[in-house]
Parts: structure tokens; sequence; C-alpha cells
């Protein structure tokens, strides 16, 4: 086991038993006990079967991503029992409610080796004894959990209140099926000592997924208007957004297609409103032709593009980093753009904000990617980080300041020309899709053809230079580097945490990459002058970010860490590849 302050577990069950809610709540009780938490949730593309889980991870400081062995596995159905025994560590225990259950010959063979046990709870035959539904088996089997975690029931009965809250009825019923669960009698269980502390502050964190927090940072953004068609994994946007507007007062309408969201989007943020829209790679691909429209007429347009596994469909409820080169390079014809990646739960907020300061200064499309296990990750968060000042880079309302018509694509060495509202002044302007002029007149004249490119195009060496370079994370002094970007950090983050402290002369760190196009390289080019030792990890298999570095500066990765089978990465990998690969 490499990380001894770490307890995981994992609830199992199929799509539609609502396995992602027991295993929030699981996660809630143990954040009430002053627990830090993770979680992490796996699920197929279907309304009801197949198989699924939630798993949490605990302990006493920060934990962002997950073992790929656990402690403790919950299962409430056959497929899902089958499917994950084998994810159990040495000495881990399992618990389900399944009559005449019988493991395998192979599956004997390994609970023997590794010394696991399987017990058996009759949940939904007790739940029904002490007056509750067969449903209510959930609260059984998660008080037998609890107590084998050797954990207080107060904590989790708190829990339960409040989810219940608004059915009042249920309550009593729930509560006694937990004393019920954590009362059994079941024979040869090893109750668990958590032999880390509890810190009591930690209760009053909040538990946020990633795209809770991008649409968190969207309302301090000031984005009033979200448009959206529901896409894994960016729907829950969409659904957060829209349970929220009666507090934000934002416009949220689920359009018919990906092409009419991007629309709708452009002709609002031309008009002055910021708007945001988020899918995945399939609804990005419909919107490119949007995407070029506000390259020319220089349109603000801001996209969340939450990756997943492709092409076509793909994995559609798995996790992949394989569309940076999809938002640099789709669109037809050559204009400037911004690409930013979120790396993890802090990101997720910020870097919605940046993105909308830098497509309004900019006018530009900027793409902000994000990823599956980021987007429906469960993290723990204290204070949320400072917001990021609004910036909306717009002609101020002075009288000195009133533009003409020309005025509106002037050429300028920036590439930046003044931008205003239509009706905030009197003079006009043509927001022409044609090559135009600078009052937006069509033209195909060569020469104004050339200037207005190049000036449109002069905007990412502006840009470039107003990017910061990417964070070095770690001991300074380390003699190798990972290079990476997106929800890797997490993981990464966690390992190594563990790795510097059992290697202290072997230390490594991490060069951070989030804004990723324009792409700053004096970073990487000191730690190549240097002489460190580098190391590529990423979560697709054509290393897309070590192409990209290679091109800016010559330099070949010759040591890779890549996955691509639609999973994230575990704390395993990260210290096993250390293992094998720093001398």
């Amino acid at each position: 086991m490499i990380d001894n302050r770490r307890i995981s577990v994992k609830i199992t069950g199929e799509s539609g038993q609502g396995i992602n809610s027991i295993g929030e709540v699981v996660a809630k009780a143990l954040k009430e006990c002053g627990y830090y938490t993770f979680g992490y949730r796996e699920y197929p593309s279907l309304i009801k079967g197949g198989h699924a889980f939630h798993q949490v991870d605990f302990s006493d400081r920060p934990l962002n991503s997950s073992s790929n062995q656990v402690d403790l596995m919950v299962s409430f159905s056959r497929v899902s029992f089958h499917q994950y025994l084998p994810t159990l560590r040495e000495n881990g225990q399992a618990i389900h409610m399944l009559p005449m259950l019988e493991l395998t010959e192979e599956e004997k063979a390994l609970t023997t080796s590794k010394n696991n046990s399987v017990f058996h709870l009759p949940a939904d035959e007790m739940s029904v004894q002490i007056g509750g539904k067969a449903i209510m088996a959930n609260s059984i089997m998660v008080a037998a959990l609890w107590k084998i975690l050797n954990l207080p029931l107060e904590p989790l009965e708190k829990i339960i209140k409040k989810e219940f809250a608004h059915k009042p009825e249920a309550i009593k019923s729930n509560l006694a099926c937990l004393a019920a669960g954590y009362d059994a009698n079941i024979e040869n269980i090893r109750p668990l000592n958590v032999h880390f502390t509890a810190h009591p502050k930690r209760q009053n964190d909040a538990l946020l997924t990633g795209n809770n927090l991008v649409s968190i940072g969207a309302v301090s953004a000031g984005v009033r208007a979200y448009f959206a068609y529901p896409m894994t994994p960016s729907s829950s946007i969409l659904s957060y957004l829209a349970d929220e507007y009666h507090e934000t007062n934002m416009l949220v309408k689920q359009l018919d297609d990906e092409i009419s969201v991007a629309q709708t989007a452009l002709g609002a943020m031309f008009m002055g409103t910021r708007a945001l829209v988020a899918t995945s790679g399939g609804g990005f691909d419909l919107m490119t032709e949007s995407v070029s429209l506000a390259g020319i007429t220089e349109t603000p347009f801001v996209c969340v593009l939450a990756q997943r596994p492709g092409p076509a469909t793909g994995l559609p409820t798995w996790t992949a980093a394989t569309d940076l080169n999809l938002a640099i390079y789709a669109g037809h014809g050559e204009y400037p753009r911004c690409v930013i990646s979120v790396s993890d739960s802090n990101s997720a907020y910020t870097l919605i904000q940046h993105a909308f300061n830098i497509a309004e200064k900019y006018q530009i499309p900027t793409i902000l990617l994000t990823d599956k296990q980021i987007a429906e990750s469960l993290y723990q968060m204290g204070d949320l980080p400072p917001a990021v000042s609004i910036k909306r880079s717009l002609i101020s309302n002075k009288p000195d300041q009133n533009p003409t018509s020309s005025d509106r694509y002037k050429i300028t060495d920036s590439g930046i020309s003044p931008r205003w509202i239509p009706g905030q002044f009197e003079e006009t302007y043509v927001g022409n899709s044609d090559e135009h002029t600078p009052d937006g007149t069509v033209t195909e004249d060569a020469q104004i053809s050339r200037e207005m490119n190049q000036k449109r195009l002069r905007k990412l060496k502006t840009l470039e230079e107003e990017l910061p370079e990417p964070r070095i994370l770690g001991p300074q002094k380390a003699k190798t580097t990972i290079v990476t970007w997106g929800s890797p950090l997490n993981a990464l983050t966690d390992a190594l945490n563990i790795w510097n402290d059992n290697n202290p002369k072997k230390q490594v760190n991490l060069l951070l990459y989030e804004f990723m196009y324009p792409t700053k390289t004096g970073e990487l080019r000191n730690l190549i002058k240097n002489k460190k030792k580098l190391i590529l990890v990423e979560n697709n298999e054509f290393a897309q970010l070590g192409a990209l570095l290679t091109q800016n500066t010559g330099y070949i990765f010759t040591e890779k860490l890549l996955k691509s089978n639609g999973r994230p990465f575990f704390i395993e990998e990260i210290y096993d590849f250390l293992q094998n690969n720093i001398k």
C-alpha cells in the first residue's frame, strides 16, 4: 500500500440504483467526521443496468485523486460485485445484500491469496421487517459499512436527516434502518482502525464537482446567459445553473443543437452580454463554423470543452484529454484564439473568469478545456480562491472616446481594435463574416485582405506576451520534472507528496501547463538548458502537449507516461512509474 494515510471505500451497483447518491452521503458523513475526502465515479452510458461505482477516499490530509485498490466494498448488484471484487486490496472486506451469491473458483483463490473477507447482509428483508421500504436497504448497507469503519453513527444520522429534510416522513424509517445496519450481527468482520487524526473544522467544507466550480466561477465572471445542449460530461453545468437561476437571475436556455447554442451565444456577446456555452468533443465539432465566425467578426466567444474519449461517440461517460489539438486547430481559416486547461478544483473556479477577460480584451474565441475526471469528481473545498476582477475592455462613454465606424476593426500594432456595444454610441459598423475593411465593409482587395488578416493574427503575439509561464510546483531544486496538463495534476500531486517524503535524494517536481495556446516555453527552455530530467504525463495516446512543445522548442520527450483507456491516473500508477524510471 503506497499511502498509509488513506482509506478507500467503493460503493458498487448498477445504473439506476442510486450509487452516486449513496457515495455522496458517505462522503458528506466522512467530512462531518472531520476527514478530507475525494469522490470518483465510473458509470456506463446506460439509464439502467451495467456496472457502476462511486469511490470515496479519505485521509487526514487533502486528497484530489483515487487509489486503484480499496479497503472496503459495498455491492448492490451481482454484476458489480464480480466486476469490482478484484479491486479489493490485501485484507480488504466486501459486504453485499445479494442472496445465494456464489464466488467463482478464481474469485475464491483470489480472496484467499489476499486475505479478503466477503459478508452477506439481507438488507432488503431487514428494511421491510422494521417497517421501512425495500429501497431503504441502502441505509442499512451504509450503516454496516460505518460499523466496519469503526466510526460513530451520529455524523451519518445527521447527514441522513439533511438529505431527507424535504421528506420528513422518511427520516424516521431511514434512521431506524441505520440503527439496524449498525447493530447487525455480522460474524468475523474486522473493524478498521482509522489511525489518522480528524480535523473538526473540515465539517464546514463544501463538496463540489468540477462542473459546480466552473458554474460558480461563471457567476463570479458576470455571466448573464448560458446556452447549452446536454452532452456528458458538461451536462451538469446546465442543470446546476438552471437550479440556481432564481438566485443569479441568469438566463439559462437548453437549445435544439450545438450550432444553435454557438450562434445564440455569439449574438448575445455581440450585444454586450457575457454568455457562456459548454459541450463535449462532438458538440464542439458542430460549433466550429461559428468559432470561425467569431474569429473574423472579432466577437468574444467562450466555450467549455469537457473532454471525453472519442472518436465519434467513443466512451461517452469516461475520461480523456484528447481534444487539445481540436481546441487549437478546429475551424477553417487562420485566426487567433486562446486555449486554457482546467487542472484541479481551484482552477475550475478561476480559469473560467480569466477566459472571459481574455475573450473580451482580445475579441477572440477562448476555449476552456476540462474533462470528465474534473467535471464529475467530488472535491472537498474550504474557501474559494479570490475572484478575478471583471475586465470588459469596452470603450468607455467619455466624450473624447466617441469612435468612428472605421475604428471598429482598426489596424493596430497589437491587433486589438476598439470595441463597443451596438447602441452605446451613434456610430455604427458592419459585423461582417466576409473579409472586410476597418469599418466592416466587404472587400476582396488583396492588400486590404492581407493587412486585416495580419492585424487579427498579431493578437496572438500580444496575448502570448501577457499570458503567464507554466507553473513549477514542488521542490524547486528537484532534478526531475514532470510536464503535464489537465486532470493528471491531481494524481501526480498526491503521488509526489508521498514520493518526495520517501525519497529525499530523488525529489521530483511538476511543470503545469494551464494556458495552453498561444504556448509559453520560457520555463521549459530553462529546464532543458539546465539538463533537468523531463517526463511527459498526459491522458491521451498522441502526447498532444508534448508534440506542441516539440513544435515550439525542438525538444523531443523521450520519457512519457500516457494513458488512453477512459480511466484517470491513479496514485499507484504514478508511484510505480517513478520507481521504475528515477534512478
